[in-house]
């Protein structure tokens, strides 16, 4: 079910994109049939002797979902319905499986809106309830669904995400200038990469940032920094902060350029408030580029021993970890080095691996 890949260009659809190529590949002795709602452009998730796209132009996210989807199943001859997000029909007809990218509707209700908040409260434990299986992305969101949607345990199963291979291939003196010169990169800074909600703790990002960062001639780049929701008054806070020389806006990237950016950066920060299983980080590490997250959640998890950790709740904190990281280059190489062995085992070939064997548990 891939109704989701022409929504925003964040973690989910990063997510969909770079482990479905795996799984066709690992998964080679299967049949795989992708229902979409929209037709998708051409080349992307290409279809093999394996592989094959099922157009369902129903607009209504609803009847596509709970009739159009069903109903394919049924003609398509389908023995487990996957979707790598959240959604599954009522009455399949098969077994179904999908993917949990974390509960902060629950966690934090406060942070979304309110529609969206009365919707996941209503319809995600339904769909929890129904699933055979469902795949977490960290050992938070297994924990979070246990606590919040009363699962059976053997229900649940930790499936870690994944960094393409780029990030793990040293970029080129060419490709960094090249992207310097194309976004008009500052000599230093440090990274911020995503869109911005309530849990990305943008607000107290840029307020640490602005009280150490341009007094040691470091800038900030904020790689994506579209309003998702609820985060619109967050969009130019440098500039209302008096830090427009210092706070860089340069949109959303190619994905295929984010390791060129993470080996220019100095850092990445991510202090926030939620976060499941957090790709910027896994990248990031990778990549070799140091970390300052938020000891709680996804963050912690992921990042461990390889990254400044620091309360998301705590101006202070935030602003005494940049400094840190800022102020030592040692600590910067390692971190570097913690990071890359931390990620060395953090491959989409692995998370398609152990997606695969869930799946096929399910036959």
């Amino acid at each position: 079910m891939l109704r989701h890949l022409p929504q925003h260009p964040g973690g989910v659809v990063v997510y969909t994109n770079e482990l479905l190529p795996e799984l066709f590949r690992v998964g080679s002795g299967h049949e795989f049939v992708l229902f979409f709602q929209r037709r998708p452009p051409p080349g992307e998730l290409s279809t093999t002797g394996s592989v094959r796209h099922v157009v369902l132009p129903v607009p209504s996210r609803l009847l596509w979902d709970q009739v159009a989807v069903p109903l394919a199943a049924r003609r398509e001859g389908i023995d487990v319905l996957f979707n790598p997000k959240y959604s599954i029909p009522m009455a399949a007809g098969c077994r179904t499986a999908w993917v949990c990218h974390g509960l902060d509707w629950f966690v934090m209700p406060w942070a979304s809106r309110r529609v969206d908040r009365m919707s996941h409260r209503l319809l995600v434990p339904q769909y929890a309830r129904k699933a055979d299986a469902i795949i977490a992305v960290s050992e938070t969101v297994r924990d979070h669904a246990l606590q919040y949607l009363d699962l059976p345990p053997e229900k649940l199963h930790v499936v870690y995400s994944g960094a393409h291979e780029r990030f793990r291939i040293p970029s080129t003196a060419e490709a960094r200038a090249a992207l310097r010169k194309r976004l008009n990169l500052p000599g230093r800074f440090v990274l911020f990469v995503g869109a911005l909600y309530p849990p990305k703790n943008f607000t107290r990002l840029i307020k640490a940032y602005g009280a150490v960062g341009p007094g040691r001639g470091c800038h900030l780049v904020v790689a994506g920094g579209t309003n998702r929701f609820l985060a619109a008054h967050e969009v130019r806070l440098g500039r209302r902060l008096g830090l427009r020389d210092w706070v860089h806006e340069a949109g959303w990237l190619a994905h295929e350029e984010l390791p060129t950016l993470y080996s220019l950066a100095e850092g990445l920060l991510l202090p926030s408030l939620y976060e499941a299983c957090p790709l910027p980080i896994i990248e990031a590490m990778a990549a070799g580029c140091p970390v300052v997250t938020s000891n709680r959640y996804g963050t912690a998890e992921l990042a461990g021993d390889a990254a400044v950790m620091v309360d998301p709740e705590n101006l202070d904190s935030i602003t005494n970890g940049i400094a840190r990281l800022l102020d030592n280059v040692e600590l910067q190489g390692d971190l570097a080095a913690r990071g890359r062995a931390r990620a060395a085992s953090m491959t989409w070939e692995s998370t398609a691996r152990k997606t695969l064997s869930v799946l096929e548990s399910l036959q």
